[in-house]
């Protein structure tokens, strides 16, 4: 993972005039599982949202490789709104727009590329019925589907397993698994620690105004316990990680 997917240099990311993360200066591996972790409240979602381009930048510079031009950004689940009357599959198609256009018919390319991305989260069966009747799991796992129609090569996910069950966020974490396998890069605003060190290579941290990139293997170390002997988790700031 030599090249780099993205790349801030001296970056200031905030809103309504307000610098919430400043100089950030990093470089992204492409292909890497990057877990962007912090208190809440830190700025995560600001960058995000600003590596997105939902936000301008207040300074620096932002390039993204070529290939990761293709961007695809999950925002909190509370972004979306259930009553909007339409069907699980005419939600998720909406991640076709993307690349075909709002006022395209749907091609029967398109029509099995949809169905393969509700099969894959386990939408199949509740397909025709309306995203009001989805629980917080299966809303979650349309929102994925969707981010698959998009084909994206960078995607940013924030807290894309708030809310949701165990198995739910097991079968979502093998989506991201199955991007990073074909060199997809993915930044991933977490709170679980035992999941950033078990599946992540890298970590975004951002606290107190600032951020930066961090090996897990160095930010997350294991460490025997001088008492008893037994392991103790060694975390880079006591509250970081608080949900």
């Amino acid at each position: 993972m030599s090249a780099s997917a993205l790349t801030l240099t001296d970056v200031s990311a905030g809103y309504g005039g307000h610098i919430t993360v400043a100089d950030v200066s990093l470089a992204v591996p492409a292909g890497a599982r990057v877990a962007v972790i912090g208190a809440n409240g830190a700025g995560k979602s600001t960058l995000l949202r600003t590596i997105a381009g939902e936000l301008p930048l207040l300074a620096g510079e932002m390039r993204r490789c070529e290939t990761c031009a293709r961007m695809g950004y999950l925002p909190q689940t509370a972004t979306v709104d259930r009553r909007f009357p339409i069907s699980v599959y005419e939600f998720v198609a909406m991640g076709a727009w993307q690349r075909m256009g709002v006022f395209r018919r749907l091609s029967p390319a398109v029509r099995q590329s949809i169905d393969s991305a509700l099969a894959r989260t386990g939408l199949t069966a509740v397909s025709r019925r309306p995203i009001a009747t989805l629980s917080g799991g299966q809303l979650q796992r349309a929102r994925f589907a969707r981010l698959i129609l998009q084909d994206a090569a960078m995607l940013l996910l924030d807290e894309p397993f708030a809310g949701v069950d165990r198995p739910t966020r097991d079968a979502l974490m093998q989506l991201i698994d199955g991007w990073h396998a074909q060199r997809r890069t993915t930044l991933v605003v977490l709170h679980d620690l035992e999941l950033v060190r078990q599946r992540f290579e890298l970590c975004l941290t951002v606290d107190d105004g600032h951020a930066q990139l961090t090996p897990t293997a160095e930010l997350l170390t294991v460490r025997p316990t001088p008492a008893d002997g037994s392991i103790a988790r060694h975390d880079f700031l006591r509250n970081a990680l608080r949900a």
